[in-house]
């Protein structure tokens, strides 16, 4: 029997053919080439070529220009969806990025003395105002704000910390790692599940450097526990005369206790206890680019600000320009509840959601029979973990497809849309999509239907 593969095009046969040589003619000449030496490869592992050479050439070079990263529609529900980039970013904070990124900006120039200035002051003052905080300092992101605070306050001695809060938040990353990363030593103090200020107080010695609360962001302990109020051992940390650090995770500078969310902590409220220090990511609750937030005291952020990781860890303009954006709209509590995405979706009425849910269905393929049933949203990126968000779940029968064959179709399309499966059908959360992308959900569920 005769390989087939001896029969396939050699790469210059390929460069001659007349729609390739159009191609030539305004894609660089490599970039063609290493295209048809992939279709070769791809048709010389199957055995056999494409039925057009010149259509799987093109199709290469699409794919090669093609962003790994785009835009997509989230319909799951999940508001911080780690996956999906947590936090949309307010219209504020998109403007101040265009900005920004269009040219030169002053990051790093005073514009009254024509001197060198220091990037750190672009956010200082707003997010000390935000936080009720004497100073503040922005770095990349939430864990890199805890190394850089334990290294700054800690380094070469003992930390304590309770052991039910030597967490793993996402990506395997874990609590202890990332202290042991600092420099500081850990010292557990307590039990997994209950730990007295007395614990913190028995394990004191003159190599303890600070004492550090970890929120316990992605799980919730229930039934025989205990731990000391921040304020308690913030008197505690001040009796010894060694810092107190809270990581208080997600960042939340809003009051949603009127929507029935209050098992978060506060940033404002963490400040008022007492800590020295108090951390958290800004990419979360808060509803701002990833970045780590540290504010606290003068003394304690000076010591941070001027620590060589700090350099290391500083955030870029864009991060800096949108920071201070979303930042600028909590200056209104009312304003921000509107505007910051990640707040107006969650403290939207069930009434809002199901009529969201009607529209989103008018714009389902009739094939689809979409209907509505009451389901359940979920914050997301370790935030809330016990919240129960009530929503209206818009529910596709995708035939012959499948529920799993339907979304997969939909998160390759364009745009890609990320949905959930349950009960045997697909599942829309209009929680989470934008108001006006009901259309385009339509349209993308029609070309799944079609390919």
């Amino acid at each position: 029997m005769t390989d087939r593969r001896r029969q396939l095009p050699s790469v210059d046969r390929l460069l001659r053919d007349a729609e390739v040589e159009t191609l030539l003619r305004t894609v660089p000449r490599a970039a063609v080439v290493t295209a048809a030496r992939e279709a070769i490869a791809a048709a010389r592992t199957r055995r056999a070529g494409p039925e057009d050479w010149a259509a799987e050439i093109r199709e290469r070079l699409s794919e090669r220009r093609r962003p790994s990263l785009h835009p997509v529609l989230n319909a799951t529900g999940v508001v911080l969806h780690t996956n999906l980039g947590r936090a949309p970013l307010a219209e504020a904070a998109i403007r101040a990025i265009t900005a920004v990124a269009a040219g030169y900006s002053n990051l790093e120039l005073d514009l009254g003395t024509g001197r060198r200035g220091s990037r750190s002051e672009h956010c200082r003052a707003l997010l000390a105002r935000a936080a009720g905080a004497e100073d503040a300092l922005v770095v990349n992101n939430a864990a890199g704000a805890l190394v850089l605070a334990l290294n700054a306050v800690a380094a070469g001695r003992e930390v304590l910390i309770s052991r039910g809060e030597l967490i793993e938040i996402g990506g395997s990353f874990r609590i202890p790692d990332i202290m042991a990363r600092s420099g500081a030593r850990l010292r557990e103090v307590g039990t997994t599940n209950r730990t007295h200020l007395d614990d913190y107080q028995r394990a004191l010695h003159p190599d303890v450097a600070a004492i550090l609360t970890v929120h316990r962001s992605n799980f919730e302990q229930r039934g025989f526990v205990a731990s000391p109020e921040p304020a308690a051992l913030a008197a505690l940390a001040a009796r010894a005369g060694v810092p107190y650090l809270h990581d208080v995770g997600s960042g939340l500078l809003a009051d949603l206790s009127l929507w029935g969310l209050t098992s978060e902590p506060r940033v404002l409220d963490a400040v008022a206890a007492g800590a020295g220090l108090v951390l958290f990511s800004g990419d979360k609750l808060l509803g701002g680019p990833q970045a780590g937030c540290l504010v606290g005291t003068n003394a304690l952020v000076a010591r941070c600000r001027g620590n060589p990781l700090a350099r290391a860890l500083r955030a870029d303009k864009l991060t800096l320009a949108a920071l201070e954006a979303t930042l600028a709209v909590y200056e209104d509590p009312a304003t921000a509840v509107r505007e910051i995405p990640v707040l107006r979706m969650l403290t939207l009425t069930q009434d809002e959601l199901a009529a969201a849910a009607a529209r989103l269905a008018g714009h389902c393929p009739s094939a689809l029979r979409a209907e509505l049933q009451p389901g359940q949203s979920a914050v997301g990126g370790g935030s809330f973990p016990g919240a129960v968000l009530p929503t209206t779940l818009v529910a596709l029968d995708a035939g012959t497809l499948g529920p799993d064959g339907l979304s997969l179709r939909l998160r390759l399309g364009d745009p890609a849309v990320v949905a959930r499966v349950g009960g045997r059908r697909l599942l829309l959360d209009p929680r989470t999509l934008p108001e006006a992308a009901g259309l385009a959900v339509g349209r993308a569920l029609e070309q799944a239907l079609q390919a």
